[in-house]
């Protein structure tokens, strides 16, 4: 298998000597793009070392001393009427990213590992795009590549929402600012194929403009399934029910050097089912989940550097996530974080990001230096992120 992933990566980077010594004609409909990551980080109140080191229960960034990121390589072909986009990730951060997707494999590593986005898509007419396949969310502010980020640690909100999904989508274009989208897909970051029998709905609508854009964003539907007699080996005695997530993310140039940005989120999930003797039952309760909010604002100091600090309220509620955030006994629990991240770029495609970031908890969560439960984390990184 691994002889196979690096015959792809020999693949793409053959395709990609051929297209570029083709004169990179103006009418090529092929592109090749892509970007390399890598990172130190270091923790300035807590243990770096050991089975006890710290981190914020965020994504990707989040390994002591110095670590990789990802490579990713996208090949892309954009006609008149059809396109696809096949996106390749490997490393820490691109596994991460596609957790959900070595289920054909019976959770071992194989060819679709590395798929972190594989669709198509046809231009039906001039206001309405069909896309099957698999691509990443529209829920949210932050993305995977960190190409597409200002800060190279992620948000909670980013982390517990959904990466990737897999299924059909229309977009239509309803005017020059204003735009829907409609899917019908497997559960979330169920990307290869869907045995678990039941299907998410989604929808956002957008109104954009220049300077930039608003878009609410919606989800619902079964994560896991139903409980069936004949699968109760498989799915287990429990099941969760529906999820509902609603989603706000704007962005918006203020100025030719300043920029502000927020993204708010409620997720929801209701009780399920439960097999009680020989009989499945709908499980009684409330319904248990998350809430946060975050804003972002960045300042272009100059062509080569800019300033960003991004702050973020994450409430978890009725023990909607284990090993996130501090929990009281209730299973109540939140985070205010605070990310100051600078952005250096050496050359066009060479970007340096210094970053500091406190998270303060509710409730104990990290060990301080002294192996003492604490409730805040101060941290360090200094990232490098290539792309071409």
């Amino acid at each position: 298998m691994k002889k196979f992933q690096l015959l792809i990566v020999l693949v793409l980077l053959s395709t990609l000597t051929l297209v570029k010594a083709q004169d990179a004609t103006e009418d090529s409909n092929l592109s090749i793009s892509g970007s390399v990551d890598a990172y130190f980080r270091t923790n300035l109140n807590a243990p770096n070392k050991g089975d006890e080191f710290q981190a914020p229960a965020t994504s990707f960034a989040n390994l002591p001393g110095f670590s990789l990121g990802m490579a990713n390589i996208i090949a892309a072909y954009e006609g008149e009427k059809v396109g696809f986009v096949a996106d390749l990730v490997f490393g820490p951060r691109g596994e991460d990213a596609v957790f959900g997707s070595p289920l054909y494999a019976g959770f071992e590593a194989g060819s679709s590992q590395i798929v972190n986005q594989l669709y198509m898509y046809w231009n039906a007419g001039d206001v309405v795009t069909f896309t099957i396949g698999n691509f990443n969310t529209y829920l949210g502010y932050e993305v995977i590549s960190p190409t597409g980020n200002f800060n190279y640690s992620t948000s909670y909100m980013f982390s517990y929402g959904p990466f990737s999904h897999t299924g059909l989508k229309a977009d239509f274009q309803l005017s020059d600012n204003w735009s829907l989208m409609a899917s019908i897909m497997n559960p979330t970051d169920v990307t290869e194929f869907n045995s678990i029998g039941s299907y998410t709905l989604g929808g956002q609508l957008a109104y954009t403009t220049d300077a930039g854009g608003t878009y609410l964003n919606l989800l619902y539907g079964d994560q896991d399934g139903k409980l069936d007699m004949n699968t109760i080996s498989s799915f287990g005695n429990s099941s969760m029910g529906n999820t509902f997530q609603i989603d706000l993310t704007t962005g918006y140039d203020l100025t030719e050097s300043v920029y502000a940005g927020l993204n708010a989120t409620y997720n929801t999930t209701s009780p399920g089912q439960v097999l009680s003797g020989n009989t499945i039952q709908d499980a009684t309760g409330d319904g248990y989940g998350f809430y946060g909010i975050a804003g972002y604002l960045q300042l272009a100091t100059s062509d080569a550097f800019s300033l960003g600090a991004r702050g973020e309220y994450f409430s978890v509620f009725n023990g909607g996530l284990d090993s996130v955030v501090g929990l009281n006994n209730e299973g109540d629990g939140n985070v205010f974080a605070v990310t100051l991240s600078g952005n250096a770029k050496v050359m066009d495609n060479l970007t340096l990001i210094p970053e500091v970031r406190l998270d303060s908890m509710s409730e104990n969560f990290f060990l301080n230096n002294d192996y003492e439960n604490s409730n805040n984390l101060t941290s360090f990184l200094l990232a490098a992120v290539f792309s071409f």
